[in-house]
């Protein structure tokens, strides 16, 4: 369990989805109960699964059109995928360029029909990332002539519908690079639904980073580390997991972005509680990862040799999750960012 190559799978490309489900809440649902049983289920259908005082907590980033195209003085194409803007006209942001750029070079970022509308200067390098300051505001940039950063895995450009399918419906706070994507699966009234039967929602603020996402290369898990993600959870959501706990419901995180803040913001001096706080994280979750707050989680089919599937098998158990997926992939399930969801429900609540 601490050797990458124990988290690594064999996947046909054909259940790599390329576009999500005609409705939000069609997509299939694999559901493994407390007794570590394994249902096939559709997503609307969850409802079987939540009782009343139920807490769902769910992530209200939504996704930036984050990635822009650039040229160097020289002519040479550049992309810019900005994580975040970190004051005035500076920000975060992942280069990809053919040729190896060096601080202090400036490049001009384009529009749509390949015309420069902004200069841009590499001032420092951090890790994965660059410092780039623009010469206009970055947030009016992305606004007006990026795209979004669909994963590289989907074949097709950005379109119409990936507009509004790649966001969560309940997505309102721009700052993430990727989709919060189990909260894909949840239309209007599927949401009505689950409240009509006294489920609770809850909402946090993760913005996903690039390093969600980046590969892990040490051969040994343990040395992997995180990059920093900025994360929120007010008042209002730590009420809400109080209420839930003395009422006796679970707390179902939708989502590994969710899970991290919940578990981040754990209360140490009041087990299955959390102390409202905004921050950084850069929580590693792996097997013997002890959990404070959560007692289910909805999460998409997660890629091979990622820190998320590390993440879920913590959360299942790794033999359980490798027969899970075994499963979902006889069973023709979708995988990744368009794919389809699993429930993973814990043998015991959480105290």
């Amino acid at each position: 369990m601490h050797q990458l190559s124990d988290y690594d799978y064999k996947l046909p490309e054909s259940l790599i989805a390329q576009a999500p489900s005609p409705r939000r809440s069609d997509a299939r649902l694999l559901v493994l109960d407390q007794d570590q049983r394994i249902h096939d289920h559709a997503f609307h259908q969850l409802k079987q699964w939540l009782r009343a005082d139920d807490l769902v907590v769910i992530n209200d980033s939504a996704v930036m059109k984050a990635r822009l195209s650039a040229r160097k003085p020289s002519g040479g194409a550049i992309e810019v995928l900005i994580e975040r803007v970190i004051a005035g006209r500076r920000a975060l942001a992942m280069i990809g360029s053919n040729k190896k750029l060096a601080i202090g070079q400036t490049f001009h970022i384009l529009d749509q029909q390949g015309t420069a509308v902004c200069t841009a200067v590499m001032r420092e390098r951090q890790d994965l990332l660059f410092v780039l300051e623009f010469d206009k505001d970055p947030v009016l940039l992305m606004r007006e002539h990026g795209s979004l950063p669909l994963p590289p895995y989907i074949g097709s450009q950005p379109g119409r519908d990936d507009a509004n399918r790649y966001q969560t419906i309940y997505g309102h706070r721009p700052g993430s690079v990727a989709a919060p994507t189990a909260g894909l699966h949840f239309d209007q009234p599927l949401i009505d639904q689950l409240q009509s039967m006294g489920v609770s929602f809850a909402s946090l603020t993760l913005h996903v980073g690039i390093g969600t996402f980046a590969p892990v290369r040490e051969a040994i898990i343990d040395q992997h580390r995180m990059h920093a993600e900025v994360y929120t959870l007010g008042e209002d959501c730590a009420r809400a997991i109080a209420r839930a706990r003395q009422k006796g419901g679970r707390v179902v995180a939708v989502g590994t972005t969710a899970l991290r803040t919940l578990e981040t913001c754990a209360n140490p001096d009041k087990p299955g509680h959390v102390n409202p706080q905004h921050g950084e994280t850069k929580l590693y979750i792996r097997p013997g990862f002890s959990f404070q707050i959560c007692d289910a989680l909805l999460t998409n089919f997660h890629l091979p040799k990622s820190s998320l599937l590390m993440l879920v098998s913590a959360f299942a158990g790794f033999e359980t999750i490798q027969k899970v997926y075994a499963h979902a992939i006889e069973k023709q399930y979708r995988f990744f960012s368009y794919g389809d969801a699993s429930l993973l429900l814990r043998k015991q609540a959480l105290a």
